[in-house]
């Protein structure tokens, strides 16, 4: 291809100077000529690929041509590919075509003109659809190259899933997929349950959940490599990289010190990209902590435990647990479960998903695109034998009248709910159409919790809470003369959070006989709740400044877990 071929015509926009000026901008940010060119456009990705093939005389392709294609690694190397930001591909009758992004760039046409075939058609691509075809392209080629010998035969992988190691990201050649393992890496050795990466002006946040509260893990600048990441984490979960548009859903696996562990991918868009939150699912560590979780380790105080254990032993009825996402709902079902499972009765679960593997318990996991819901499966278990039943979660009006069925015929159901206290569960089952009195004679208890972070014991000490954090948090005169007031400084253990755990604290409202009549005259909850407390019934507001006057927590971490009154 001669020189003056990729020269722009004379319908190019930009003038000489224009040019020069662009140039001299992109040499002193450091940043490709292209990049600049296409942001003094003021055009959409498409439609500036589409003026520049023309101002230079080449075919533009766009994603849904790329789909088309077939990768020539055999000629032009991944390695390569990924090095000079091109693709060498073939179409479907064998014709070779180049996907490139910088017709300005004169060291990748020197390169070209000597690695590429002379009969290769030259086209134009956007980078950002060029690194997603790249990154799909990249995970096919791997596999390949997992079941290709050196000799060229075939021959069986041990796991398809990958390893990741810090020697292993060491030695990764690509810089998108070391950051994402790097970044994988770090929140299972910090103990994260959760990755986030939030799209910003020009980069991307990394977040990590731990202990409940999203710690950052730094700054990504640059929107080429943000996209980058986040197409790579679409297809690890095998997600469709081309829609940028809706949220999507995935899941992966990787192996970490020997062991798989699971995750679940949500890709949102939003104004600046697309965010991705990665919760991880770590199955084996869950699995192996169950064989020693009971409920006095969760944190409970006695009085409430000894309420539970009552309930959880009762021949039929549904014992129902609530709170908010992350609440730890799940780990005090399995935690009941674990302590009444001593093998003479037929316990049967379906979650969404199955979190932890219980010795002795059939576990069903949710499969909507199957057609296995919550209903359909619940239906199927009463069909099943079972003496218990957990579900992992009442979301829709079938499912909450079967699992009250169940109860009411002689079973013995746990079940969840999303609520913020045991009395908001009330109207959330009435709202969904659930007769109150087929709800209270199911009903054992409701059970409501939330987890407090607890005072690093490395760096607590002693510190008196100002005047208006006391009066914001309404504690008494007589909390304030009794507490033993601490707060974490922050220290090598705690990550200087100042916050080393979590405990749980909870209340329950126990199904009396009067709390059943005000239920079924659909009394205010004003009502009900003084009726509890006559009851017994201890506010996790009480149970968590508690915590304060012990000097387990702060007050700040009481604020912002539990509602102040």
């Amino acid at each position: 291809m001669s020189q003056d071929a990729l020269l722009p015509s004379r319908s190019l926009a930009w003038s000489d100077a224009q040019l020069r000026e662009s140039r001299e901008q992109a040499r002193l940010g450091s940043r490709p000529l292209i990049a600049i060119l296409e942001e003094r456009s003021g055009l959409a990705p498409e439609a500036f690929v589409a003026a520049l093939a023309q101002s230079f005389h080449y075919p533009a392709r766009d994603m849904a041509d790329l789909q088309q294609l077939t990768p020539a690694f055999d000629i032009v190397p991944y390695l390569e590919a990924a090095q000079h930001e091109c693709m060498l591909c073939r179409s479907a009758d064998g014709a070779l075509q180049l996907l490139f992004v910088d017709p300005f760039d004169a060291d990748f046409r020197a390169w070209a003109n000597c690695a590429v075939p002379a009969a290769a058609n030259w086209c134009l691509v956007h980078h950002a659809d060029l690194a997603a075809f790249l990154l799909r392209s990249e995970e096919s080629w791997r596999a390949v190259d997992l079941l290709l010998g050196h000799d060229g035969t075939a021959q069986v992988a041990s796991t398809a899933i990958e390893d990741i190691s810090y020697k292993s990201i060491s030695e990764d050649t690509s810089q998108v997929v070391k950051l994402v393992h790097s970044v994988i890496y770090d929140a299972l050795k910090m103990g994260a349950s959760d990755i986030h990466l939030e799209a910003e002006a020009g980069g991307l946040a990394m977040k990590y959940r731990v202990d409940g509260v999203l710690l950052p893990a730094g700054s990504l600048r640059g929107a080429d490599l943000a996209e980058q990441m986040v197409s790579r984490v679409k297809v690890m979960s095998e997600l469709d990289i081309t829609e940028r548009r809706i949220p999507q859903d995935g899941r992966f696996k990787i192996a970490m010190q020997g062991r798989e562990v699971d995750f679940r991918v949500s890709i949102m868009p939003s104004l600046l990209g697309e965010d991705a939150v990665l919760r991880i699912l770590d199955r084996q560590a869950l699995t192996d902590q169950l064989h020693e979780l009971r409920l006095d380790s969760l944190g409970f105080d006695q009085g409430l435990l000894t309420e539970m254990r009552r309930y959880i032993c009762e021949p039929y009825g549904m014992v129902l647990v609530t709170g908010p996402t992350g609440s730890g709902k799940t780990t005090t079902l399995y935690a009941a479960v674990t302590e009444i499972n001593s093998g003479r009765d037929k316990i049967i679960t379906i979650e969404e998903p199955v979190e932890y593997q219980l010795p002795g318990v059939l576990q069903i996991q949710v499969n909507e695109k199957k057609g296995l819901s919550f209903a359909r499966g619940l239906r199927s278990i009463l069909r099943h034998d079972p003496d218990k039943i957990l579900v992992g979660e009442i979301r829709d009006t079938e499912t909450a009248q079967i699992a009250v069925q169940a109860a009411l015929t002689g079973h013995l159901v746990f079940t969840t709910v999303h609520a913020n206290n045991v009395f908001d569960v009330i109207g959330r089952f009435v709202h969904m159409g659930v007769e109150p009195y087929s709800f209270v004679s199911a009903l054992n208890c409701i059970f409501a919790q939330r987890l407090v972070r607890l005072n690093c014991p490395h760096c607590s000490h002693p510190e008196q809470p100002s005047a208006a954090l006391l009066a914001a948090s309404g504690i008494t005169a007589e909390q304030t003369a009794a507490a033993n007031f601490r707060a974490g400084s922050g220290c090598g253990h705690c990550r200087g959070t100042g916050f080393k755990g979590r405990r749980a604290i909870g209340e329950m409202l126990r199904l009396t006989d009067e709390i059943r009549e005000l239920i079924v005259m659909r009394e205010p909850i004003r009502t009900i709740k003084e009726a509890a407390r006559r009851n017994g019934t201890r506010f996790l507001r009480e149970a968590a400044m508690d915590m304060v006057v012990r000097g387990e927590t702060t007050l700040q971490e009481v604020n912002r877990v539990t509602f102040v009154a």
